[in-house]
C-alpha cells in the first residue's frame, strides 16, 4: 500500500508558566491511501495535539516543534512555512472537529461557508461552486440543498450541522481527512448516522482518514487500523483485529476492559486505576508502570522499544522481551473478545 503520510520521531512541548509540558514523546506512525487510522487514548494522552500538528494549528507563541518530521508524500510538513501550508490546508489534509457549533460562523449562510474553500484553491466560478456546494450538501445526505444552501447554522439540528462540517472538509476532495471526534457531541442514534455516512464517503471519494476518539466501540466500525497513544506516545500500534482480538500492551488491555457491552452491570464496569502523569517532569521508565499491575523493576527504569508482534502490531511493553514472565490478559479482556467475536460474526 502506498504511505500517503509519515509521523517520524514527533516531539512537541507546551511552554508554560510552570514549565515546559511534553506533550508528545518520540511518536511514529504511518497512515496508508484509502485506509481509516484511528488514535484512541484517555483525554490528555496527546491524540489532538498531534493531528493538529500535521494541519500546522497549534498556537505559534507557546507550542514548539522539538524534533521529528511529518512527511506527507515528499514534503515535511514541519518545514514549511504558514504561507505554503495554506496552500495544503483544507485543500490536502482537512479536519473535522469535535463541536461543529463553534465550527461554524453563526453570522453566515451555510452555503457560503462550504464555498469558500472552494473558492479559495481552485480556479471556479461562483456559479460552479455553488453547484459543487449543492452536490455536497446531497452527498452528506442533507434533503432540500437548495433551500438549506441559504440558510444559518442555527436553523439546522446538531447532526445536521456535523454533517456541514463534513462536506466542507470534503468541499476540495482532500487525500486525508482528520476527525477529531466528531461524534462526541451528539446522541448516540445522530452518532451512528454520521459513522455511517464518513464510511459510505470514503467510499465514494477514495480519502484516507485519521480518526481521533477516546471510545473503542466506535473504533470497531470504523478503523482499518488502530494506535493506542498514552502519555505523548503511541504504545501500540496493529491493525483493528489485532488491537481487539490480540492486544498486548496492559493500556490497552484497560481501555478494552473499560468498555461496557450488553452484558455488563453497572457496579461491574472496569475503570483504569491512578491518573496520567505529569508531563512537566515525565517519568524516566514507562509512562505507564504507576497504574501497571504487571509492571517489573525495568518499567521504573528505562523506556521499552516497540516490539514487533507481527509485520503489522507493535507495542512498546517490557512484557514482550523474551525474558520477561509470561502474562496472560485479564479476564475482562477475553470476555470482550468473545464480545466483539459475537458482534463480528465469530471472525
Amino acid at each position: 500500500m502506498e504511505k500517503i503520510l509519515q509521523v517520524k520521531d514527533l516531539n512537541i512541548s507546551f511552554h508554560t508558566f510552570n514549565g515546559e509540558v511534553k506533550a508528545i514523546r518520540g511518536a511514529n506512525f504511518d497512515l496508508y491511501k484509502g485506509e481509516t487510522l484511528a488514535i484512541v487514548g484517555e483525554s490528555g494522552s496527546g491524540k489532538s495535539v498531534t493531528t493538529k500538528t500535521i494541519m500546522r494549528l497549534l498556537p505559534p507563541g507557546n507550542s514548539e516543534i522539538k524534533q521529528g518530521e511529518i512527511f506527507f508524500h515528499d514534503k515535511d510538513l514541519t518545514k514549511l512555512s504558514e504561507r505554503e501550508m495554506q496552500k495544503i490546508r483544507g485543500k490536502d489534509i482537512s479536519m473535522i472537529f469535535q463541536d461543529p457549533m463553534t465550527s461554524l460562523n453563526p453570522t453566515m449562510k451555510i452555503g457560503k461557508q462550504i464555498m469558500e474553500p472552494i473558492l479559495k484553491h481552485h480556479k471556479v466560478s461562483k456559479a460552479d461552486a455553488k453547484q459543487r456546494t449543492i452536490e455536497l450538501l446531497k452527498l452528506v445526505g442533507i434533503p432540500r440543498p437548495e433551500e438549506r444552501f441559504e440558510q444559518y447554522p442555527h436553523q439546522f439540528s446538531g447532526g445536521m450541522r456535523q454533517r456541514v462540517v463534513i462536506a466542507i472538509a470534503l468541499a476540495c476532495n482532500p487525500k486525508i481527512l482528520i476527525a477529531d471526534e466528531p461524534t462526541t457531541a451528539l446522541d448516540v442514534t445522530i452518532q451512528a448516522q454520521i459513522l455511517e455516512l464518513m464510511k459510505e464517503i470514503q467510499k465514494k471519494v477514495d480519502t484516507s482518514i485519521i480518526f481521533i476518539t477516546h471510545d473503542l466501540g466506535v473504533v470497531a466500525n470504523v478503523a482499518d487500523r488502530v494506535a493506542v497513544m498514552y502519555a505523548g506516545k503511541i504504545v501500540e500500534i496493529g491493525t483493528v483485529d489485532e488491537i481487539f482480538y490480540n492486544p498486548q500492551h496492559p493500556y490497552t488491555w484497560g481501555l478494552i476492559s473499560s468498555m461496557p457491552d450488553l452484558d455488563t452491570k453497572d457496579q461491574e464496569l472496569y475503570a483504569i486505576p491512578g491518573t496520567p502523569p505529569d508531563l512537566l517532569h515525565p517519568p524516566k521508565g514507562d509512562a505507564f508502570a504507576p497504574r501497571n499491575e504487571y509492571a517489573m523493576q525495568i518499567d521504573l527504569e528505562e523506556q521499552p522499544p516497540m516490539f514487533k508482534v507481527s509485520d503489522t502490531h507493535y507495542a512498546a511493553t517490557w512484557l514482550l522481551h523474551p525474558d520477561a514472565p509470561k502474562v496472560e490478559p485479564p479476564e475482562a479482556v477475553l470476555k470482550r473478545k468473545e464480545y466483539f467475536l459475537s458482534l463480528n460474526g465469530g471472525r
